[in-house]
């Protein structure tokens, strides 16, 4: 009887014994992939799975009227009324694609703020992360001032931004008037889909500041001493060192901007609704309200396609771009 713990102390120690060996074994990609297991089985769960119920509940019709949430099995019908434009107003609050009203146009709408938007807050933020990169007095003040936006929640953004522009009260207004537009720009697709791209700029500039300067922060700085002895100038040092190695921190920069910004919803609702700008999320959400779950699905679904293709040509150029010693 005695010999018995020891023996199950042995048969532990052996496990334990292999286990180590198994590890120390592993490549150091298998052992990466090990490590990331968990987030993965995670991302499954609380991402795939929904998105797997999302699409088979687009291959179903609506069910407006009865108990019942969804209608008949319709297969890809409700992808090609969608991709076709067959869907009427009825089905759909905005149209999905109208080249004809591309400011009534979820999708047209969707590329123009994320496109924009993102531009100008890379240009902006490499801007200011390069000038809180150099050391001056007040520098910390400086960064508290640039993150402040960023802290902001965005049912306050966007009540901030419908008060500068609302008509009657808003100082914004008399800009919008100087520029040759209406009294009423919160009401009107074209004039207010600049006003939402421009509070998300001032929000979201500072993520994006604060990103790349964790990039130019980890650039050696030893590099910028042979460029001075060798004679270069800033715009010679920042085109040969500085943009080339922090480029790929740009890129996961803008991945990030550019997956939150085409699921933009909660700053055009409190800014001027979506019935006036509408986006492919703020289309998601009123279809789905209606009850209408196999369309919004299928929209859902679509939207979802579209970003996973964005970010693969995102995670290419960066694969590219890493593989070029960039």
């Amino acid at each position: 009887m005695a010999t018995e713990p020891s023996t199950e102390a042995g048969r532990r120690s052996g496990v334990y014994a292999r286990a180590v060996r198994w590890l120390e074994n592993l490549s150091e990609t298998a052992f990466a992939y090990l490590l990331l297991a968990p987030a993965f089985l995670l991302l499954v769960v609380i991402a795939f799975w929904p998105l797997l119920s999302t699409f088979r509940m687009s291959l179903f019709a609506d069910s407006i009227s009865g108990a019942a949430q969804l209608g008949e099995f319709v297969g890809l019908e409700n992808y090609i009324n969608l991709l076709t434009g067959q869907l009427d107003t009825v089905a759909l609050p905005q149209p999905f694609f109208d080249p004809s009203a591309p400011f009534q146009s979820a999708l047209i709408v969707t590329f123009i703020f994320t496109i924009v938007s993102v531009f100008f807050e890379t240009i902006i933020g490499l801007g200011q992360a390069l000038v809180l990169d150099q050391k001056f007095r007040g520098r910390r003040w400086v960064r508290v001032a640039i993150i402040i936006p960023w802290a902001v929640p965005i049912v306050i953004q966007g009540m901030m931004f419908y008060l500068l522009f609302r008509s009657g009260i808003g100082p914004g207004v008399a800009v919008v008037e100087a520029l040759g537009g209406s009294t009423s720009p919160l009401v009107n697709s074209a004039e207010a889909l600049p006003i939402i791209i421009l509070a998300d700029i001032w929000k979201t500039t500072a993520f994006m500041a604060l990103l790349i300067l964790a990039g130019l922060q980890s650039v050696d700085r030893s590099l910028y001493d042979v460029a001075k002895v060798a004679g270069a100038t800033k715009w010679q040092q920042f085109k040969t060192i500085t943009f080339p190695l922090v480029l790929p921190t740009v890129l996961v920069a803008m991945l990030f901007r550019t997956i939150a910004a085409m699921r933009i919803y909660g700053l055009i609702e409190t800014t001027a609704s979506c019935t006036t700008v509408p986006s492919l999320s703020c289309l998601v959400v009123t279809t789905f309200s209606t009850r209408r779950y196999g369309t919004a699905s299928a929209v859902a679904f679509v939207t979802a396609a579209i970003i996973g293709i964005v970010v693969s040509v995102y995670i290419v150029r960066y694969w590219q771009g890493s593989e070029g010693g960039v």
